[in-house]
């Protein structure tokens, strides 16, 4: 069993083809670890959640923790996951172990016969090599675990962030990111941002009407080529889908946020003339937007469903302007 490391976080054992969840999960860690400020140490001992419910006996399911710890003593004959808490491997696990907002611990003389899947908490198995297939695959991202914890155990956490510093400070942090992404491509693509602008200004219906049907096209022919195709092939189209739709968001994010700067300059500064300037009032309009309790989430579906219409869109130059009516 070989061991790469991509990261300082992340870890990846591999010997054998991943399955097309599993690169997912990888692709959402490294996507995750681009904002990470820093990564949780592993300590040399992890005694687990003392209240994790037991698992004894041999049991012929997966078994699930929703929003709690699962301490397996007996034999579990499928995977085991749990969702805002440890898994706790004694005794054995025949299947894959996955954790999410919590950790992995694998005892010493356990055994976990597939694949271990960690985001937020660490595998930890102690000194010794643990008794895993060689053919396992292992995936870990330590970070935000106690974040992770808390969104598995109370999802509608989520819709009502909560007033702190890291909250208004990863806030100013995605204005200036979005602020130099917006500053560079402007510079890079000058002429083609202009006529996007122009193009969402004049026929912004026709816009989110298209990126509506372009995300439900996309979204169906993911899980049909993942359902249909084989694996290789499945992921190569999913893989193509999520470029797509990182290249769609920063392209349509930057026109929108140039174009509601530009309908904020006419309304509250006409006499305004810098374009960086009106390029940060659209990017902390957006920005703000998209932090209040409850709203976010239609605000980001909205701005993914428009950035992907002027993407798909791009192309256009002429036939999206209105016709004006004839003088009589």
């Amino acid at each position: 069993m070989t061991v790469a490391t991509i990261a300082p976080s992340i870890q990846i054992t591999s010997s054998a083809p991943q399955a097309v969840w599993k690169l997912f999960i990888a692709t959402a860690a490294l996507f995750i670890l681009v904002v990470a400020a820093s990564a949780q140490p592993t300590p040399s001992e992890h005694p687990g959640d003392p209240q994790a419910r037991v698992i004894d006996g041999v049991s012929n399911t997966t078994v699930f923790g929703m929003g709690q710890s699962i301490r397996i003593t007996g034999t579990v004959k499928e995977g085991a996951i749990a969702f805002g808490g440890d898994v706790i491997v004694e005794g054995s696990v025949n299947g894959d172990v996955a954790a999410i907002g919590g950790s992995v611990i694998q005892r010493e003389n356990a055994r976990i016969g597939g694949d271990v899947i960690v985001l937020g908490g660490i595998y930890h198995h102690g000194k010794a090599a643990p008794d895993r297939d060689p053919k396992s695959v292992t995936i870990m991202y330590a970070g935000y675990e106690d974040q992770l914890r808390q969104v598995m155990r109370d999802p509608f956490s989520l819709l009502h962030p909560q007033l702190s510093a890291v909250f208004l400070g990863t806030r100013f942090l995605a204005v200036l990111i979005w602020f130099v992404i917006s500053i560079a491509l402007v510079a890079v693509m000058p002429n083609t941002i202009g006529r996007a602008v122009t193009r969402l200004q004049l026929t912004s219906v026709r816009v989110a009407l298209i990126g509506f049907l372009g995300s439900v096209a996309i979204t169906a022919g993911v899980i049909g080529s993942l359902w249909v195709l084989p694996e290789i092939v499945g992921a190569a189209v999913s893989l193509m889908a999520l470029l797509l739709a990182v290249v769609a968001t920063v392209f349509g994010r930057v026109v929108i946020f140039a174009a509601t700067g530009q309908w904020l300059q006419r309304r509250l500064v006409p006499r305004l003339r810098s374009e960086s300037v009106i390029l940060l009032i659209g990017v902390t309009f957006w920005i703000i937007l998209s932090s209040l309790p409850y709203v976010w989430p239609f605000v980001q579906a909205g701005l993914l469903v428009a950035s992907l219409g002027l993407a798909l869109t791009a192309r256009y130059r002429i036939g999206w302007k209105k016709a004006k009516p004839a003088d009589a």
